[in-house]
């Protein structure tokens, strides 16, 4: 969270909003805050992850939940419930605002990454009384999931291939290790948590820890920041993967890349990359299930004297097919199994015809005409 807000502000929903809209109101917002469209706005890709830790946490049934419960028992501050916590009477360092105070950091600061640092929220308020004794560190975190929508060509979608997608995800950085420091800086104990990464705060009978603010939860800040990654310990790099399209594949389709997401924290593995196939329209064919629509222009002619054309399969091959007399638009011929394949079932191909008729007539061609429709009785 930043700013003070709670998940529920950050992303512009009501604490009582359906998955379906905060799953929309997120796409909506990570498309307008994405780093890629906001290039010359050095807050963008800040505000970006910050709208993706809200949708990590609130879009996942579970962490909703222990979120939820949480919230309502005020562990964030500043929400309904017990008024809020209050930070620990323990100083800070010289100069140094403790948290709680005016222009002090605050867990709302920095980013608390997966569930797993809310989980020892939860832990503490309900596990005993969290004394010096009992503060820790965070331990490993898993890394955010990754959701993204890619656009399937349709015949790539119908038999089956692969896509490269371009994603952008957090990566340890490479100058300093995911530590923070400068090269040649020393890393000292945190002087506000006295190097065990949390902090407690309390209100009435409950108390909780909280990653600290000033050391991110390491424990450790090093004398000098990495200027690479400004001390976070990781940068946004842009990755490009091949995703695999199994045949038949429609639009809204999802796959899921195990750990293809971002990097774990403290250790902790790394998160999922979740495609959603979006398949984009064919200039000739049109799926109908497993069916596929080809519709292919005859003149007025072959229909009413019939003809033979051909036509392309999705394998490129060419099947030929009879047009019999008086052949009228719209009729549809069927090629067997040159549908789509899908769990061991193939649909057809269905050509269906439509008749062109010239714009103009030269003057032999309307006299033509006319003697044909005289002689077949048909009214012009």
């Amino acid at each position: 969270m930043a700013n003070g807000k709670d998940y529920y502000q950050v992303l512009g929903v009501s604490s009582t909003a359906t998955a379906d809209e905060i799953k929309k109101q997120y796409r909506r917002l990570a498309k307008q805050h994405h780093p890629d469209a906001n290039q010359n706005d050095p807050k963008a890709a800040e505000r970006f992850k910050e709208v993706s830790e809200a949708h990590n946490v609130l879009g996942d049934p579970e962490k909703r939940k222990e979120y939820d419960d949480m919230r309502r028992l005020g562990a964030f501050g500043g929400m309904s419930g017990f008024g809020g916590a209050r930070a620990s009477s323990r100083p800070g360092p010289s100069g140094a605002a403790r948290p709680g105070q005016p222009g002090a950091g605050t867990f709302n600061d920095f980013d608390v990454g997966g569930i797993g640092g809310l989980g020892d929220l939860f832990s503490s308020m309900f596990g005993g009384t969290a004394g010096a004794g009992r503060q820790r560190a965070r331990g490993p975190e898993r890394g955010q999931s990754i959701e993204q929508t890619v656009d399937v060509p349709f015949r790539v979608a119908a038999v089956g291939g692969k896509v490269p997608v371009d994603i952008e995800v957090n990566e340890e950085c490479a100058t300093c290790h995911g530590n923070g420091a400068a090269p040649g800086a020393q890393l000292r104990p945190c002087g506000e948590c006295s190097g065990r990464g949390v902090i407690s705060f309390g209100q009435g009978g409950f108390a909780v820890n909280r990653p600290c603010p000033v050391c991110a939860g390491r424990g450790n800040v090093p004398t000098e920041r990495c200027a690479t990654c400004r001390g976070t310990g990781d940068t946004r790099v842009s990755r490009k993967v091949l995703i695999s399209v199994p045949s038949g594949a429609e639009t809204g389709a999802k796959v899921r890349l195990k750990g293809q997401g971002g990097k774990g924290a403290a250790g902790g593995q790394a998160g999922d990359l979740v495609i959603t196939f979006a398949v984009t329209p064919d200039r000739f064919y049109k799926r109908d299930g497993l069916d596929l629509v080809a519709t292919v222009p005859i003149n007025i002619a072959q229909a009413t004297l019939g003809s033979r054309i051909s036509v392309k399969t999705l394998d490129d091959k060419k099947v030929a097919i009879r047009i019999p007399p008086g052949t009228s638009a719209g009729k549809r011929f069927k090629i067997t199994g040159q549908g789509i394949e899908k769990d061991g079932k193939k649909g057809d191909l269905l050509v269906e015809v439509t008749i062109t008729v010239p714009e103009t007539l030269t003057e032999a061609q309307e006299k033509a005409m006319r003697e044909f429709a005289e002689a077949g009785g048909m009214k012009f």
